[in-house]
């Protein structure tokens, strides 16, 4: 690769791991589209963006781990769940398929949900730490199913390990069935679900992406599918990407971090319908528009995740700076 191509791709990296740091969701659906776009096949773009997302959720977890914001038990339960809900998913879509109904269904429930968590998590992060009982709280509920074994999480939310379990399941269910890795649908589940604090929440998400991660990658190299010297130029930024991402969720507080959340999953639900417009109607623009949203969105969310740090780090200087008088 030229040098001009590998300062691009260590750049793309840089952005992807903030991205992947602070909301603990999978780079693929940036990187894949993105390789596409520069003329790699899609099995490469596939499996060269699956192999990138393993290298970055180890290096985030790794971070995690060290800032505490890991909930081991959670995760394995979570993990669990999901492996048999994902073979269960990609059942219905075949049974979709063969109806000829896949292609619609799957995309209408993609951006329906998109949509529906984007809100939620807006509205949630407009209200701020507030505790007037407005915002979406399932963890009570939760709570009120005693089905012994019970488990308490960070946070204190007391669970059973059967509902767990079926929560890991519907999440697996999800994934299997829109396509996605999960982390859109894990953050909000351990948020509202089982009442973990945000950063908590996410760090939880990157250590689950680790492991379809690893799968996924093994599995398109065995093929030669995985273009190694471009997922080393992303994972040379996404390294310190990931760093700083994992250390903005110690400064930003979980409101602010729901508000960027928000903005990513709304961003991507327009992304999402106009790729399906353009594909409907041939109108070449949308799919442009779709595009323009997707790397936008990133771009803008990642730098307003470090303009904000570096704020809250500023004012920490000056308040810790002694005084003159």
């Amino acid at each position: 690769m030229s040098l001009l191509l590998v300062s691009l791709f260590v750049g793309f990296g840089l952005i992807i791991g903030i991205l992947f740091g602070f909301f603990g969701m999978g780079g693929s659906f940036l990187v894949t589209p993105a390789l596409l776009v520069l003329g790699y096949s899609a099995k490469v773009a596939v499996g060269s963006g699956l192999a990138f997302v393993f290298g970055t959720a180890v290096i985030g977890a790794l971070r995690h781990r060290d800032l505490g914001q890991v909930d081991y038990k959670l995760a394995a339960l979570i993990i669990t769940g999901m492996t048999v809900g994902i073979e269960i998913g990609k059942r219905a879509v075949l049974l979709l398929e063969r109806a000829g109904l896949s292609d619609i269904v799957i995309s209408v429930a993609y951006v329906g949900l998109l949509v529906v968590v984007g809100l939620q998590t807006l509205r949630d992060s407009m209200q701020g730490e507030s505790d007037d009982g407005d915002t979406l709280d399932l963890s009570n509920a939760l709570e009120r199913v005693r089905i012994p074994p019970m488990l308490t999480f960070t946070g204190g939310t007391t669970v059973s390990l059967w509902v767990t379990l079926g929560i890991g399941l519907g999440i697996g269910i999800l994934s299997g069935f829109l396509g996605v890795g999960g982390g859109f649908l894990l953050m909000p589940t351990m948020l509202y679900g089982f009442g973990v604090p945000a950063e908590v929440a996410i760090g939880t998400s990157v250590l689950q992406i680790t492991i379809p991660g690893s799968f996924g990658a093994f599995v398109y190299a065995q093929e030669g599918a995985v273009n190694v010297p471009v997922v080393a130029s992303l994972l040379l930024g996404s390294a310190l990407g990931a760093r700083i991402g994992a250390a903005a969720t110690e400064l930003i507080d979980g409101a602010d971090i729901k508000g960027y959340f928000a903005a990513m999953l709304l961003a991507g639900s327009v992304a999402v319908a106009s790729k399906k417009l353009s594909a409907m109607t041939g109108i070449a623009a949308l799919k442009t528009v779709s595009m323009l949203l997707i790397f936008g969105a990133a771009i803008l969310v990642s730098g307003a995740i470090i303009y904000s740090s570096v704020r809250v780090l500023r004012g920490q200087s000056v308040s810790g700076r002694p005084s003159t008088n």
